[in-house]
């Protein structure tokens, strides 16, 4: 009885919070106001459904773990088997790009600039969690190489006219180059320090950006930023729409595959160690300054991508978009998604209760690897150490 009651009191507080956006809907052109009831029975439903369902499911496992038995239940364990069946994943892999090449044909036009921006906040993501989930660097500046890639299309259309297909690559050069950049006076920083001089890099970009007038129009923004053409070919607004959801689409899934390649090579494995232990890293004979120099400049490039299919979405942009908050976004879905991830961003939510329970650095154990399956550094050194004791 207890949960249905704790489950009421949360659907009532669901459907409170969210009452001003799923039930009134204002129409400024014929200046009406619409009341959309039905939404908000669906949101209390589905709130108590879940909420419900929730405390069942954490009560069952509490007391499967007070008795003794293993946690997991058979469902869980075919999932979980099902997730390790390469055929299984390929299928399920297809499926979902199946469902995503055929969805803005199924949606609205609103639906798929919904889409194009989830697909643009993924491939901001995955950039980012090459520094901060694999190389183990706390980030907090990353939107100034957004911001780079934005204005870097939007300045050298205005000034010398390139469309969006030449400026697409430079743009993701250019914030590699300034993520290079700002990686060589902070090789020797790490942790807080790191983060406070990523940050005020961020802020440095913006406040450039926003009082060099007479070159970025300052906080007016840029406007009338051309969208990018098909052969030529003049596109309505909805078939504009599509043409970049489909360019946002191929891009999200070059960069997973980049970024799992990446994971799996020599850098990749040279990041991670670095992650785990940098003095023990170095001893080990892995050049630090190149592998911090190489997650910089790979991390940020793809904030360049993105900057530049952000600008040709939305024909504007200012400063205003870049500011720390946008920072934040970004990675709030590295650290919910999980760090070093592969999985992590396409259900974070699922794995938020196993982020907060794991105690920092737990996997670092002696005589034992990685999660990733990379020998921990830290763990040599350490069994080293006592070998010479």
């Amino acid at each position: 009885m207890d949960k249905i009651k704790q489950s009421l009191l949360i659907c009532f507080w669901f459907m409170f919070m969210t009452f001003p956006l799923v039930v009134i809907r204002v129409d400024t052109i014929n200046d009406t106001v619409t009341w959309r009831w039905l939404n908000m029975v669906y949101i209390g439903a589905g709130s108590f459904v879940l909420s419900f369902v929730w405390r069942w499911a954490m009560a069952r496992r509490n007391s499967k773990r007070a008795s003794g038995s293993p946690a997991a239940s058979p469902a869980t364990g075919m999932v979980h088997r099902l997730g390790q069946d390469r055929r299984f994943s390929a299928a399920f892999y297809c499926a979902v790009l199946g469902l995503g090449i055929v969805l803005p044909w199924l949606v609205s036009t609103y639906q798929t600039n919904i889409m194009i921006s989830f697909l643009l906040y993924v491939i901001l993501g995955l950039g980012l969690n090459i520094v901060v989930g694999v190389a183990g660097m706390l980030f907090l500046g990353y939107a100034a190489f957004y911001a780079i890639g934005a204005y870097s299309y939007a300045l050298l259309n205005t000034y010398f006219g390139l469309g969006f297909w030449t400026v697409l690559p430079v743009g993701g050069i250019l914030a590699a180059a300034a993520g290079v950049a700002l990686a060589f006076p902070v090789l020797r920083l790490r942790g807080d320090y790191l983060a406070i001089v990523t940050l005020g890099f961020g802020e440095i970009v913006r406040l450039v950006l926003e009082n060099w007038s007479d070159f970025t129009q300052g906080p007016s923004g840029i406007s009338n930023i051309p969208r990018p053409s098909l052969f030529g070919a003049e596109l309505g607004v909805a078939e504009t729409g599509i043409y970049i959801y489909y360019i946002v689409l191929v891009m999200a899934v070059l960069t997973v595959a980049a970024v799992q390649r990446i994971k799996d090579s020599r850098i990749g494995r040279a990041l991670q160690a670095l992650r785990e232990d940098e003095i023990a890293c170095q001893a080990m004979g892995i050049d630090r300054v190149n592998v911090k120099l190489t997650a910089f400049g790979v991390g940020t490039a793809w904030a360049g991508f993105a900057g530049v299919i952000f600008a040709a979405k939305t024909t504007f942009i200012n400063p205003a978009s870049f500011t720390f908050m946008e920072s934040a976004i970004i990675l709030s879905i590295v650290v919910l998604g999980g760090m070093g991830s592969r999985r992590g961003f396409s259900h974070p939510a699922a794995r938020i209760p196993a982020r907060i329970c794991r105690i920092p650095h737990a996997h670092v154990r002696i005589g034992h690897g990685t999660d990733d399956g990379l020998p921990s550094a830290g763990a040599d050194h350490a069994q080293k150490t006592q070998v010479r004791n």
